[in-house]
């Protein structure tokens, strides 16, 4: 509780830098304080997942013991750290990754796949399907062919298109006859289609073909199916989308060959972090803080986030929490460089100092880098999302 607690109290310190969410501020806190526990404690999970988009948590799965598949959990690895800090916000293609696995759990060569959880406000950037092609059966292995031509068709309703064709060619390339593993295939163009009229979805249509053009015997090219292979290896369609969510304009600007920018990262995401204080000298600064009744000067503080402790484990994958960090601490004259302020900020401070406005504060220690994490988890549907959430990390805090 008291984790959620101080996560409530440092995002309201955030909205004072960047609002990013329109809630109303005095009528929530009027609420806060004329509520009971369990109230404020449900006002606050109810704030926090409308940070993540959501209205509601998804259903937990951690009963069933379902494993995400090994792609999204390299994907996520990729672009993110062991806390889930992004290692490079350009490392993603938009902010959304979805994994669908085929709905129909056919044999080899239809597949369907349920798109109604991607919202139709949603940019579709890139559609891949994700075959995994089986070893050839021994009797079979010697044959003449070593390449084939796998070919990947939009079943189309052609009574309602008033067409004559039934399928429209989404991909198709040469892969050995010999090799086994996944293999992938664009076909965007039918998923763009399907988001925007879902009666449109009938599927696709696998065909194999010699390079001569006759059809090949499906025991010599097998793919897994979804109804008689390991989930790790069944048919998978994999879509990157935009949810219309602005990047961070700090992580926008951020140039990782920028000195500046890389001594303020936060350091999960630092090969070779170098603090530019100590522990120690923190220490002494708190204590001489509390010797003379000053506040300690404006510095960044741990703030962990642990989802378990909230009640999100069951259906987040990774990371089981991770450190938001908060900013704490005075901003007193005269404001030296090392307490990153704006020109503004200094110009405060000397108003202040010089007593020429009796009303006029010192300046905040709000957060000045903000970065982003990336969330792992399994949807209502039990497809696993990696979605992109920015502003959530202070790099580094500053007088504002």
């Amino acid at each position: 509780m008291l984790t959620l607690v101080l996560l409530v109290a440092s995002a309201c310190t955030a909205v004072r830098a960047r609002p990013s969410l329109h809630y109303p501020e005095e009528p929530y806190a009027n609420e806060s304080a004329q509520s009971g526990p369990e109230e404020v404690r449900s006002a606050a999970i109810k704030r926090l997942l409308a940070v993540f988009g959501m209205d509601d948590p998804p259903a937990a799965v951690t009963h069933r013991r379902k494993q995400p598949p090994q792609y999204m959990l390299d994907l996520y690895n990729t672009v993110a750290d062991v806390d889930g800090v992004t290692k490079d916000p350009y490392l993603l293609e938009g902010n959304t990754v979805r994994s669908f696995f085929d709905k129909l759990r056919s044999e080899q060569v239809e597949f369907r796949f349920n798109l109604s959880t991607v919202a139709r406000t949603e940019k579709i950037l890139t559609a891949e399907l994700h075959l995994f092609k089986l070893r050839s059966q021994s009797a079979l292995t010697f044959n003449r062919h070593h390449f084939c031509q796998v070919s990947i068709y939009q079943l189309l309703d052609s009574a309602k298109s008033n067409k004559t064709q039934e399928k429209r060619l989404l991909s198709s390339r040469l892969i050995p006859v010999h090799s086994n593993g996944w293999e992938v295939f664009t076909i965007t163009q039918a998923v763009r289609s399907w988001t925007a009229d879902e009666d449109s979805n009938l599927g696709l249509h696998v065909l194999v073909r010699t390079i001569g053009g006759s059809q090949m015997d499906l025991k010599l090219i097998r793919f897994a199916s979804g109804r008689n292979h390991h989930q790790s290896k069944q048919p998978m369609l994999v879509l990157f989308t935009d949810d219309g969510r602005r990047r961070s304009a700090s992580l926008e600007s951020a140039d990782p060959d920028d000195p500046q920018v890389t001594s303020v990262l936060p350091q999960s995401a630092m090969a070779a972090p170098a603090p530019p204080r100590n522990a120690r000298s923190l220490d002494q600064e708190t204590a001489w803080a509390e010797e003379t009744g000053a506040s300690a000067p404006c510095r960044r503080l741990p703030l962990y986030v642990d989802f378990e402790e909230i009640g999100w484990s069951g259906w987040i994958v990774s990371p089981r929490g991770y450190n938001a960090y908060h900013c704490k601490g005075s901003c007193p004259f005269p404001l030296g460089q090392n307490m990153r302020p704006t020109n503004h900020a200094t110009v405060q401070s000397i108003i202040h100092a010089l007593k020429l406005i009796k009303s006029i504060e010192t300046p905040c220690c709000v957060p000045d880098k903000l970065f982003s994490i990336n969330l792992l988890y399994f949807d209502d549907d039990e497809n696993v999302v990696l979605k992109q959430y920015n502003d959530m990390v202070a790099g580094s805090c500053g007088c504002h």
